[in-house]
């Protein structure tokens, strides 16, 4: 098969249709007949599923995997990559907010550059100012901490090779996240400048996107455990002098030091910084318990549609 299209469903059932219809027209004027649509249900609340099991019954190209739940869009487009057999796959949302036409661009640019992957990248970052603002501080946070140096505002949609999906699927842990494992994959990957299109209110709310961020910062890097041990010989460092200050001043000026609140409010500030470390700790624990488990990252309910 020379073409896999990976398409996960959340809240889609207003989208399916009208993504269907123009990602099959552009596959069809790539590849003539030989592709596959590979829709994965991450535990959709809406009629995403019975909506994409009516296209598998109705046209063999199409092949729905329908997870037992809700397991999060990043694990679901994993998922729906190792479903994926074509020689070429192209990764994509169904909410219609990246063209499903650029399968084309993405195809013509990487037989120009002889690329693995073509990825999308936002010209401008879509949603008002807040969005734009937390999207650049998002991605901003994430090459200091991690050591990456992800592109900013990249989109889901890639045209990949198969080889570089292979390679893309042999990372098995269980905390996913994409972009950073689009780039520790490596190969030669290129990207192309897309336009985004505002369809409504994100899926990725505010507690979402924070809980992204501090997953994919302990999943990438281990700065914040090297910052504490950093930021505690600082404190050590003044602790220390301030002792010797206290230890100097009543040798030889027998005096009491005035400031009691000064004293409670370090306490405060120490004992906030130990339960800050603590916790900091806590969530690279949580990750090595998490891995050491080896629970599947999504489980499959079943699949629907015809594949040979």
């Amino acid at each position: 098969m020379k073409l896999s299209i990976v398409a996960s469903l959340y809240k889609s059932a207003q989208y399916i249709n009208e993504f269907y219809e123009r990602t099959s027209a552009s596959a069809q004027a790539l590849v003539d007949d030989d592709y596959e649509i590979v829709f994965v249900n991450d535990g959709s609340p809406d009629d995403s599923l019975e909506l994409a099991v009516r296209l598998a019954d109705t046209d063999g190209h199409v092949v729905v995997v329908d997870l037992s739940r809700n397991f999060g869009h990043h694990k679901a487009m994993m998922t729906g990559l190792s479903y994926a057999r074509g020689e070429k796959v192209f990764l994509i949302d169904t909410d219609l907010e990246e063209d499903p036409e650029y399968l084309l661009k993405f195809a013509q640019k990487m037989d120009s550059e002889q690329c693995d992957v073509v990825y999308g990248v936002q010209e401008k970052r879509k949603g008002g100012w807040f969005e734009r603002l937390s999207g650049s501080l998002f991605w901003k946070i994430i090459n200091f901490l991690s050591g990456l140096s992800l592109q900013p505002n990249i989109a889901t949609a890639r045209y990949m090779t198969s080889r570089y999906v292979k390679s893309l699927l042999l990372h098995d842990e269980r905390e996913v996240f994409m972009a950073g494992l689009w780039a520790i994959t490596g190969y030669n990957q290129v990207p192309y400048l897309i336009k985004k299109h505002n369809r409504g209110e994100s899926t990725y709310t505010l507690r979402k996107k924070f809980s992204l961020l501090v997953n994919s910062i302990t999943s990438f890097s281990n700065l914040p455990l090297v910052g504490i041990f950093y930021v505690g010989i600082v404190i050590l460092i003044i602790a220390s002098l301030y002792i010797s200050y206290l230890l100097f001043n009543w040798l030889f000026f027998s005096s009491l030091i005035a400031g009691w609140t000064s004293v409670i409010a370090s306490i405060w500030l120490l004992g906030g910084l130990v339960i800050s470390f603590m916790g900091i700790i806590g969530i690279y624990l949580s990750k090595i318990f998490s891995e050491t488990k080896r629970r599947p990252y999504a489980i499959v309910r079943n699949v629907y549609g015809k594949r040979t």
